[in-house]
C-alpha cells in the first residue's frame, strides 16, 4: 500500500504542474471561447447560421479547405521522393541532409514570410532572374494571389511530410525488399508491391498533420495572399480586431476545431491510428 500511494504522489508531483498549466492555458480559454459563440449575453446560434447563410463566409471555407488541400498534395508529392532519397543514403549523409531540413525551423515564419515577399514580388530575385534568362517578357504574378500562398506554405510544411515518411521508410525491414528481388521483382515492382504500401502510415500521417496545420495558418496567407485568398483564420482576425465581433469569431473557431477534430478522428478510424515509428539510425 505504502509503495501504490508512493507511486500516486510520485505521479501526481510530475503530471500535476503540466496538466495545470493546460487547464489554465487552454482548457479555460476554449470554454470560454464556446461559452461566447452560443450566450451573447443570452444563448442564440445566429452566429452559427450566419457562416451558412451568408455566401461570402462559405466561400471562405471554401478558400481554406481548397488551399490547405492543395498545400498537402504539394507536400506529399515533394516529401515523398525527398524522404525515398534520404531513407537510401548512407546514416552519416542521412544525417548532414536532415540538418538541412531542420535548419529554416531555425528562422521565424514571419522572416521567412517576409523572405518570399522579397523574392515573389514583381521586382524580386526570381522574376529578374527569369528576366535576365530571357524566360519572361513581364514579371510573372507570384504575390498576391492563390500561387504565392501555396509557394511558401509548401516551403513551411514540406518537412512536415518529410519525417513522417522517412521514419516509415527506415521501419521497413530490408530482408522484405531483398526477398521481393529474389522472387524476380524489379525495383519498380518492388516499390508499387513492398515499399509503397508499407510507408502509406507514414504519408497519411504527414498528410494529416499538414492539412491540420495549414488550416490555421494566418502570416502567409496576411502577407502574400490578396483579398480573395482569405483564410479563415483571417477572418477571426478580422471579426476580433476590425469589427469588434468576438461571438462571432468564436463560432468560426469553433467550427474550425470541430472540423479538425473530425478529420482526425476520421483518420484514426480509417487506418487504425497507426503511427509511423520515430527514430534515425
Amino acid at each position: 500500500m505504502r509503495a501504490l500511494a508512493r507511486r500516486n504522489w510520485s505521479t501526481l508531483v510530475l503530471l500535476g504542474p503540466p496538466l495545470l498549466f493546460l487547464v489554465v492555458a487552454f482548457a479555460f480559454p476554449l470554454a470560454r471561447v464556446i461559452w461566447g459563440s452560443f450566450f451573447a449575453p443570452d444563448f442564440t446560434l445566429q452566429f452559427y447560421e450566419r457562416m451558412w447563410t451568408v455566401p461570402v463566409y462559405g466561400r471562405v471555407f471554401w478558400i481554406t479547405l481548397k488551399i490547405s488541400a492543395l498545400t498537402t498534395l504539394f507536400c506529399i508529392l515533394l516529401g515523398y521522393p525527398a524522404a525515398y532519397f534520404l531513407a537510401s543514403v548512407r546514416p552519416g549523409t542521412r544525417q548532414m541532409l536532415l540538418l538541412c531540413v531542420i535548419v529554416p525551423f531555425f528562422l521565424s515564419v514571419l522572416v521567412r514570410n517576409y523572405i518570399w515577399m522579397i523574392l515573389l514580388q514583381k521586382t524580386g530575385l526570381l522574376n529578374q532572374a527569369l528576366a535576365r534568362l530571357g524566360l519572361v517578357r513581364e514579371p510573372l504574378d507570384l504575390m498576391y494571389n492563390e500561387t504565392g500562398v501555396l509557394i511558401a506554405m509548401v516551403n513551411m510544411l514540406l518537412p512536415y511530410v518529410i519525417f513522417p515518411v522517412l521514419s516509415s521508410l527506415l521501419a521497413i525491414p530490408p530482408e522484405l525488399r531483398q526477398a521481393s528481388a529474389s522472387l524476380g521483382a524489379g525495383a519498380v515492382r518492388t516499390f508499387w508491391r513492398v515499399t509503397l504500401p508499407l510507408s502509406l502510415p507514414g504519408v497519411a500521417a504527414g498528410g494529416l498533420l499538414v492539412f491540420i496545420v495549414a488550416l490555421g495558418f494566418f502570416i502567409t496567407p496576411a502577407l502574400l495572399g490578396g483579398p480573395k485568398q482569405m483564410m479563415i483564420s483571417n477572418l477571426i482576425e478580422f471579426s476580433v480586431r476590425q469589427v469588434l465581433n468576438w461571438p462571432f469569431a468564436f463560432a468560426l473557431a469553433d467550427t474550425l476545431l470541430v472540423g479538425t477534430l473530425l478529420l482526425y478522428f476520421a483518420y484514426v478510424r480509417l487506418l487504425g491510428g497507426r503511427m509511423p515509428r520515430t527514430g534515425f539510425p
